[in-house]
């Protein structure tokens, strides 16, 4: 689509009534989104559909809206409509009719958030003959645009009526505050206040098309009111594969933190803090405990649980029956409930790794336990519970097993919270903090590899999962298929020579000892609980494999960086405990050479993840942690590029 082929319009001038006390010093197209504007993201997204000027109406608290366009990289772009008093939403297109009336208009509100294609969308209109096309999507509180079989509008009710004789033919729909308008359609706008629908009604019965253009299941929010703007942050944290958000220019203490935590910029939290599921706001000053809530600069905004959530995990939400067997025992261990109402909880979505299992917390009053469910046809489900039981039995820190249904392929364990190791570090910690943290990370590597290891022989479901010659040429068809072919769309000009390295490779991997592994260990599968404890999940996947495998992953994480110094420190400290668990002393000669090999194959190994994770899955925040991969990885190859130049060669010349 040519990019002078529109005008755009946002319409900015609203009150934001809904959503004081926030908006009683900022007006809500400039409220943050993890440190961005609202309007700033969508003029990042709507003025790459145009060279042209894009029309702004202000009226409620507009200066402060003309100073940060003034200083942002939209400045020569803008045009300011002022309104007083303010013209509802078809006025406002009256009232910018000079820079709109030339051509087709896309109208966007400033309070919205979306990843609707727009380029389809305005490609639609224009092919269409239409005088006004609405983006439009089923949201039953919002559904007031009743339109035909075919989609054009018939008239516009109150959400809630009634459809006119229940024509089945006819349903309601919500319009999303996007459209793409005809000039035409200003023959039908009056001068002064007036509603956009009266003009898209007018039109309709002058003879011209108004056309819904389907959007369910794009994702679209309106931060009308505190629950709609929490969700809008919460989702951006979600769709960037974060739980926290930290401006660079917040000022924090030593905190702890839990669940969802959005820290903007020129807030600060003193030491000793707890924040669990909140936003605060510019110039927030937080101190003590504080959960469920948007905190402002001079005041409290209570939200529940569920309302504290990214959209999706909100909308995931369901009831279940704390009697039944799988949570009975563990949520009434004093007796039964006493009303229908306590033997309900609420199960709210939690996690957002790569794996296709769900969970869910489910909460009595302070009592919280996780349910895991898993496909029918989930292989790892019974795996899951044959280790859980056999790591608890060597003290591996693992969460609980509470209870099963086999049947049903759900399991309830215990809650370990939301903060990860990744998330952990995504606060200011002390370095010796930090160090002692990853050495109790290194003693779960230890259990694993020494008394697990020496009592497989008790869990003959894991002693039979080797990692060998077959698993590790897996990877690297992996890396290959997914990484290199799939995502980088790169032309293998030696397959030959590179399948000849990968097999030597396979092979020296495989020659040496093996013992039982946690296979992905870093830094977002060890969970930090209460005084900084880790403890260990998603190790459904263990297997009996070189020890180095384990210690590439957490000590040369991408998702997290360790120095040189700290990483040596800690291979020491895993020497000296390997040595102390043991009556026979740890040879650490294999070490080196076992470490750089696995090396390569675990960074191989994520770099297919992350490849089929975005390009597949579609989880495009797996993305970030590519750069750190590679440069991993090229770090690895240029130290073996003797023994294996084509393998060296291919890397290399990945960007």
């Amino acid at each position: 689509m040519p990019k002078t082929t529109i005008n755009i319009f946002l319409p900015a001038a609203g009150l934001g009534e809904r959503l004081r006390p926030i908006t009683e010093n900022v007006p809500k197209p400039l409220l943050p989104v993890l440190g961005r504007p609202v309007l700033e993201i969508i003029l990042e997204k709507v003025s790459v559909l145009t060279f042209g000027t894009i029309g702004i109406n202000l009226h409620y608290q507009g200066e402060m809206i003309r100073d940060w366009v003034a200083s942002s990289p939209y400045a020569d772009r803008i045009e300011f409509f002022h309104e007083d008093p303010v013209l509802g939403t078809g006025g406002a297109l009256k009232n910018a009719e000079s820079l709109l009336l030339n051509r087709p208009f896309l109208v966007h509100n400033a309070d919205v958030l979306s990843d609707i294609d727009l380029v389809r969308f305005v490609n639609a209109h224009l092919t269409s003959g239409n005088i006004a096309t609405l983006a439009t999507h089923n949201y039953t509180k919002f559904n007031t645009v009743i339109v035909d079989k075919n989609g054009y509008v018939i008239d516009v009710h109150n959400a809630g009526d009634s459809i006119p004789e229940h024509d089945p033919s006819l349903k309601k729909v919500a319009y999303t505050g996007i459209a793409v308008y005809s000039p035409k359609i200003f023959q039908f706008l009056p001068p002064g206040a007036s509603p956009v629908t009266d003009a898209w009604i007018a039109a309709v019965k002058a003879g011209h098309k108004v056309q819904a253009f389907d959007v369910d299941g794009c994702y679209w929010n309106d931060i009308g009111t505190p629950a709609s703007y929490a969700a809008g942050a919460l989702d951006a944290l979600r769709l960037n594969g974060e739980t926290i958000y930290l401006s660079s220019s917040a000022a924090v203490g030593a905190i702890d933190v839990e669940g969802y935590a959005v820290i903007e910029s020129g807030s600060s939290v003193e030491n000793g803090a707890r924040i669990r599921n909140c936003i605060l706001l510019p110039r927030a000053h937080v101190t003590g405990e504080h959960e469920n809530r948007i905190i402002g600069p001079d005041y409290l905004i209570e939200l529940t649980e569920s309302e504290m959530q990214p959209g999706l995990h909100a909308k995931e939400q369901k009831a279940v029956s704390l009697s039944a067997p799988l949570f009975s025992r563990f949520f009434f261990k004093e007796g039964r409930p006493t009303s229908v109402e306590e033997e309900m909880a609420a199960a709210i979505l939690i996690g957002m790794g790569g794996s296709e299992r769900r969970y869910f917390r489910i909460r009595n009053g302070s009592t919280t336990a996780v349910l895991m469910e898993c496909r029918p046809d989930d292989p790892d489900y019974d795996r899951h519970l044959v280790y859980t039981r056999f790591f608890e039995a060597k003290a591996v820190p693992v969460p609980e097993l509470i209870s099963a249904d086999n049947a049903r392929k759900s399991a309830l364990f215990e809650d370990l919270g939301d903060i990860s190791l990744y998330s952990y570090l995504k606060l200011p910690r002390a370095r010796d903090t930090v160090e002692e943290v990853y050495r109790r990370a290194m003693d779960i590597l230890v259990i694993l590899h020494t008394r697990a290891t020496d009592d497989i022989s008790e869990c003959p479901l894991l002693a039979g999962r080797i990692f060998d010659y077959d698993y590790l040429r897996w990877e690297t068809d992996y890396f290959v298929n997914q990484f290199v072919i799939g995502l980088r769309k790169q032309r293998l000009e030696n397959r030959e020579e590179l399948e000849a390295e990968f097999h030597r490779l396979a092979v020296a991997v495989d020659s040496f000892p093996k013992g039982v592994i946690h296979r992905d260990f870093q830094c977002q599968n060890v969970m930090i609980t209460r005084g900084g404890i880790p403890r260990v999940i998603d190790y459904q996947g263990a297997r009996m494999a070189p020890p180095a495998y384990d210690l590439a992953s957490i000590l040369w994480d991408p998702y997290h960086r360790i120095d040189h110094e700290m990483r040596e420190r800690l291979l020491e400290h895993y020497r000296k405990r390997m040595n102390a668990f043991r009556d026979r002393p740890f040879d650490k000669t294999l070490l080196p050479d076992s470490l750089l090999l696995c090396r390569l194959q675990r960074h191989m190994q994520a770099l297919g993840a992350y490849g089929f994770l975005s390009e597949v899955r579609g989880k495009n925040y797996f993305l970030q942690y590519i750069p750190e991969a590679l440069r991993l990885l090229k770090e690895e190859t240029a130290m073996v590029r003797g023994t294996y130049p084509a393998l060296c060669r291919l890397v290399q010349d990945t960007e």
